[in-house]
């Protein structure tokens, strides 16, 4: 995001050079909203906790819940 953010300096600059005035404040426009997204990541807890994905669960038609497979070689027959 920081590498975004920079690119983003260096193109507001650019079009302020050329005189480019609409590609100016698009791109003002998205590098606060770079910003922004930057100081939400710095907001977030540094806690290690774990993130919660959202991952949906597998489920058949009737409901029933699919676990993914495990790395259970035990499961896998005998070992070649």
């Amino acid at each position: 995001m920081e590498e975004i953010r920079d690119n983003l300096i260096a193109r507001v600059a650019e079009a302020e050079r050329e005189g480019w005035l609409g590609e100016v404040e698009g791109l003002r426009v998205s590098l606060a909203g770079a910003e922004d997204k930057l100081a939400q990541i710095d907001r977030r807890p540094r806690n290690g906790t774990a993130v919660d994905l959202g991952l949906p669960n597998l489920r058949d038609q009737q409901g029933k819940r699919h676990d993914l497979p495990t790395d259970d070689s035990s499961s896998n027959g005998p070992a070649l």
